[in-house]
């Protein structure tokens, strides 16, 4: 027989846990006492719809209180109040909250924040002292409650008049950047600029202009500093919203920044209830720095812009809103990684992102692919992160070739395919990154015929591999990879006009010349007499490693900028001319130019380098 019993707490220890241990930052303090607030509020307004309270409400307006000379900030309602018996029910009891037993009555009437009846202990976080003046909207005397931190408390006759409670924060020696009126007005700013009753704190200084020119000056306006947008975008029905309130509805939360692209209004009610708005903003090359623009509300209370339990990674570059109540004010965030319900709003999120997209590239396609170089971003980002985005994106995802013409990716592949189709099977798409440096390249295999993709994105390195996995047979080649004639290997190979031993002396002259190629080679190849007499390439599986690495912030050690020299040896400058000269040091030295030709066709000659080639380029002008 197994002996019970009942494991025992010490009291005395559950505040220095509470103050250091209850949340991780201690500004929660003033977002809890406000929620608070807010559900006292709530609780009278849903007495008196249902008949049960049959007194005025009069302004319910929640006030900030900052007294700086006496230390003491102030949390004050006109809510619901508490007798003396709930005082010492719901301030008495640690994890005893008011909100679950109102919410077993009223669950379909009232929009509660509280559960868990921890959120008012958070003020020892910051108080020395904490009172609560308190008087039930019932005929019950007022109450004073007085805890300075300790299992101790003192209750006795409170001194309000009126119906609602005052939380008053002595503020300890630790916390005294609470007494500063800035941090409060930030705090509030942050935690409370969306709660569902007014704010107040103070008052504001608003300046308006009079008259015109010389005349022209400032009127300053004092007045009410309400801190919050009690009905935020959000909570309106979308049908009944115009473009200009998204937009102006992102200057408020993003002052300053360019129009977001588009939007995505998320509303639903089962199997779990989240509303929200998310923008898709234009977008810059540092990613990192467009994360944590996602705000996270539970019942218009901020929580966190912190969503990447919640939000799918490719998505924490969107900006915007997300609100549910089943995502509550919960003392730990660890059950966000194991929550059913996050789990579903992560999915539904990824859904309904996914919708947009390809409703905006049926809709109008030509839109679509003009907000592509924005857009493309994300929808790479999903594809890549993402496996059921992925296979969603195939209906919206877009290749954009060098001639700005933009195609489905299956379309684009079977458009390619009779021409760019090597002799082992696979479909080869050929890329550039950058149209400049490489347009020479992408010229020549034009001119072969071939399609030029312009994969220039930051994460197009991490989409190419991605596709080259999911794709059957299908590989990607960079259009300076190799010679035109190698990017897609066919059966068939070009003749040389000159004999083995006319190449290989060539190929002694300019490997005289040019010494040793630094993880690269000298190689004799019959082009076209069309293509350059000297090309430089650079090969595709190290410089895809190189990048890699440099995007992943990994040391490159002493990996070379290869590259490697490709002799045409078809083109009369290399058939005719250099053999045709007398003197070795003349051919070594028309080597060496048409080398330097190459590299200044690709951006390599700098400095002194350059200076020397424009030199030499005069002399043999003369």
């Amino acid at each position: 027989m197994m002996e019970t019993g009942q494991i025992s707490v010490q009291t005395e220890n559950i505040f220095p846990i509470i103050k250091k241990f209850l949340y991780s930052d201690q500004e929660i303090f003033l977002r809890e006492l406000i929620s608070n607030a807010i559900d006292a509020t709530t609780k009278i307004k849903t007495l008196s719809s249902k008949g049960d309270f049959k007194g005025e409400l009069g302004d319910l307006t929640i006030d900030i209180l900052l007294d700086k000379e006496n230390k003491t900030l102030t949390i004050r309602d006109k809510g619901i109040g508490m007798s003396e018996a709930e005082v010492k029910k719901f301030l008495n009891q640690v994890a005893f909250s008011s909100a679950e037993s109102f919410l077993k009555k009223y669950k379909d009437d009232a929009n509660i924040i509280g559960h868990f009846g921890l959120g008012f202990y958070s003020a020892f976080m910051v108080a020395e002292k904490v009172e609560v003046d308190t008087k039930s909207y019932k005929t019950t005397p007022p109450v004073k409650w007085v805890c300075t931190g300790n299992p101790e408390y003192e209750i006795g006759k409170g001194t309000r008049k009126e119906r609602g409670t005052d939380i008053i924060l002595h503020i300890s020696d630790d916390s005294t950047e609470f007494l500063e009126n800035n941090r409060i007005q930030n705090l509030l700013d942050k935690y409370s600029k969306f709660l569902h009753v007014p704010i107040r704190f103070g008052k504001k200084t608003r300046t308006e202009w009079e008259g015109e020119g010389e005349d022209r000056k400032a009127i300053e306006i004092e007045e009410e500093n309400i801190i919050n947008n009690t009905d935020p975008l959000w909570k309106k029905k979308p049908n009944k919203l115009k473009d200009e309130d998204y937009k102006a509805f992102y200057n408020e939360l993003y002052p300053m920044s360019p129009e977001p692209l588009f939007w995505i209004h998320l509303n639903i009610d089962f199997p779990f209830k989240l509303t929200g708005i998310l923008y898709f903003p234009k977008l810059n090359n540092n990613l990192e720095m467009q994360k944590n623009k996602i705000q996270l509300y539970s019942n218009q209370v901020y929580v966190t812009d912190d969503v990447k339990e919640i939000v799918p990674e490719f998505l924490l570059l969107l900006h915007g809103v997300i609100d549910s109540p089943d995502i509550p004010l919960n003392v730990s965030r660890s059950y966000l990684q194991s929550d059913s319900n996050v789990r579903k709003i992560t999915s539904y999120i990824t859904k309904k992102v996914a919708e947009k997209l390809k409703s905006l590239y049926k809709k109008d396609e030509q839109a679509f692919r003009d907000k592509w170089d924005d857009v493309g971003t994300f929808v790479k980002y999903g594809m890549i992160t993402d496996e059921k985005f992925y296979d969603r994106a195939q209906s919206f995802a877009l290749l954009k070739n060098t001639k700005n013409e933009f195609s489905l990716i299956d379309d684009y592949l079977a458009k390619v395919a009779p021409v760019q189709k090597d002799k082992y099977d696979k479909t080869v798409l050929l890329y550039a990154n950058n149209e400049k440096d490489q347009h020479s390249y992408i010229e020549s295999a034009e001119n072969y015929g071939y399609d030029v993709l312009l994969m220039n994105n930051i994460i197009d390195n991490h989409l190419m591999q991605h596709l080259e996995q999911k794709k059957e047979k299908v590989t990607f080649v960079r259009v300076d990879s190799d010679t035109t004639d190698k990017l897609v290997q066919k059966e068939e190979e070009k003749e040389s006009v000159l004999s083995e031993k006319e190449i290989g002396k060539i190929k002694d002259i300019f490997e005289t010349s040019l010494g040793e190629i630094k993880g690269g080679f000298i190689e004799t190849r019959a082009l076209s007499p069309e293509d350059y007499p000297v090309l430089i390439t650079r090969p595709e599986f190290m410089r895809r490693m190189k990048e890699m690495q440099m995007m992943q912030g990994m040391s490159l050690g002493d990996m070379p900028d290869s590259h490697n020299v490709v002799i045409n040896t078809n083109h009369e400058l290399v058939a005719k001319k250099i053999l045709a000269m007398k003197s070795k040091e003349k051919k070594e030295r028309f080597a060496n130019y048409l080398y330097n030709l190459a590299r200044l066709n690709q951006n390599m000659l700098k400095g002194e380098e350059l200076n020397n080639f424009i030199k030499t380029s005069i002399e043999f002008l003369k």
